[in-house]
């Protein structure tokens, strides 16, 4: 048996598969936060003995005390500070918190936007970043600095406590900002500016490096006999990526969640890279695209929660699938928007609506616009990557076959539904199996990979006049919020 673990933000997911890695159960639990104003906690130590008892319930109730490997995904940015009894000196800062503002605006004072990106790949400075967040700690929580031993990525953390070893994956580590993504080593001169130095941070390990072995106690605790390796895995994208067979150059995994997230392999040499977020990926020495769009799912969420309360998403695609298209457009700038632009000032806008349109036309568009927000991200990739030929859909998105279709036609490329819904455990099992042995490579594992829905795109000329136009009532809002220069 292998354990495909994801470390959520929403959610901690633990999946049990078979040596050919057929899906046996699968648990899941939610994550608590602490929230007050722009601060978003969470317990780490409580995270992590809820993953515990997670999986001894799932071992437990199918009869499984014996587990040749775990491999972990999950979320990259949460930062946990332990102390030196290797307990959490405070709540874990969530990569949703946006306390560090003001130490953004001093970090691009300080580092050139070209110098950020040649370093870390990313392509502004964010709250989210955890240095940002060990500058807000030294100002303003200086018993927490002045005491800290280790900073720690989640992920990280909870290796730590599984196995009392300190590590950290790359492909994590490039969430950081103090992470070199091209010389595979911490950024000094981002550490001296954070004023911390690199013996505070976990040594660096490839990912889907196994890191030791489950301690005695835990295995005791979930029901396990003898000692289980423990894989650091990798980040949950990139997990989602291996877990729908995308591991070569020419596939778009595409995840629409809350958020929309596009990951595919970069063929170019990485100082050829202008414009896009690059991350180091999850084979050795190679270099993922990972344009990132908050105004994803997140639109049809908002406007579902806001003008159809009473209505299923089902009933909504089920409608709108029976009508013709309308003419309105909808830009899906609900938080500002990251990829491509970077724009914080943008928002939403309905242009077009008349007497005769209702909630679903609307839906409809949102829809729509969400489809030419992934179009407009596909053309900064092009510039970097192999031609694009296929994207694979995963995350709630998925579900929704208009939206498949949709993302197809504006696009121009096949959209394959995976059968495996969760993508990003599977792909933690199949890096521990890999890494095991029982798979010899991933390239064999992507044959595993079974689909179940193909949407195949269509010529239509009015979506590309429609992409045109959302262009240009992208540019007119800008010159809008802009005060109209």
């Amino acid at each position: 048996m292998y354990l495909g673990i994801d470390l959520g933000s929403t959610n901690i997911k633990a999946a049990l598969y078979d040596t050919d890695m057929n899906l046996i159960d699968r648990r899941s639990i939610p994550v608590s936060y602490i929230r007050d104003g722009g601060f978003v906690e969470f317990d780490a130590w409580q995270y992590t003995e809820n993953l515990i008892e997670l999986l001894r319930e799932l071992l437990c109730e199918n009869k499984v005390d014996c587990v040749c490997e775990i491999a972990f995904t999950g979320q990259a940015e949460s930062l946990v500070v332990v102390g030196k009894d290797g307990k959490p000196l405070m709540n874990a800062i969530s990569w949703m918190d946006e306390r560090s503002v003001i130490e953004c605006a001093e970090l691009e004072k300080l580092f050139s936007k070209e110098e950020c990106e040649r370093v870390t790949g990313q392509q502004a400075v964010l709250p989210t970043w955890p240095a940002t967040k060990i500058m807000w700690l030294k100002k303003n929580r200086p018993d927490v600095f002045e005491n800290a031993e280790t900073y720690m990525l989640l992920k990280d953390f909870v290796i730590f406590y599984l196995t009392g070893k300190k590590i950290s994956d790359m492909s994590i580590a490039t969430f950081s900002f103090y992470f070199d993504i091209y010389k595979k080593c911490y950024w000094k001169k981002m550490l001296k500016a954070i004023h911390i130095t690199e013996d505070k941070l976990p040594p660096l390990a490839e990912p889907c490096t196994v890191a030791g072995v489950l301690k005695a106690d835990i295995s005791s605790r979930i029901g396990l006999k003898g000692a289980a390796k423990v894989n650091i895995g990798t980040l949950d994208h990139f997990a989602g990526m291996i877990g729908t067979g995308n591991i070569c150059e020419g596939k778009i995994t595409l995840s629409t969640g809350t958020v929309m997230a596009m990951a595919t392999f970069s063929k170019k040499d990485v100082s050829d890279v202008k414009g896009i977020a690059m991350h180091y990926g999850f084979i050795p020495d190679t270099h993922i695209m990972l344009p990132v769009a908050e105004s994803g799912g997140v639109s049809l969420e908002w406007f579902k929660n806001s003008c159809m309360k009473d209505i299923s998403f089902k009933e909504i695609d089920r409608t709108v699938m029976e009508r013709k298209r309308n003419g309105i457009l909808f830009l899906p700038y609900l938080v500002g928007t990251n990829s491509p632009e970077f724009d914080c000032r943008a928002t939403g806008v309905f242009w077009g609506l008349r007497a005769e349109h209702d909630a679903f036309d609307m839906a409809y568009a949102v829809m729509e616009g969400v489809g030419f927000l992934l179009k407009k991200n596909y053309e900064y990739i092009e510039k970097n990557a192999s031609s694009v030929k296929t994207i694979i859909a995963t995350g709630g998105g998925s579900k929704s076959d208009v939206w498949c279709q949709l993302q197809a036609d504006i696009t121009g490329f096949p959209v394959m539904v995976p059968k495996e819904k969760e993508a990003a455990c599977l792909g933690a099992a199949i890096i521990a199996a890999v890494s095991n042995g029982r798979i010899e490579s991933f390239d064999k594992a992507a044959e595993l990979i079974e689909f179940e829905k193909v949407f195949t795109p269509s010529d239509d000329d009015t979506l590309k006049v429609k992409y045109e136009q959302f262009g240009r009532l992208y540019e007119f809002s800008c010159e809008l919020n802009n005060g109209g220069n």
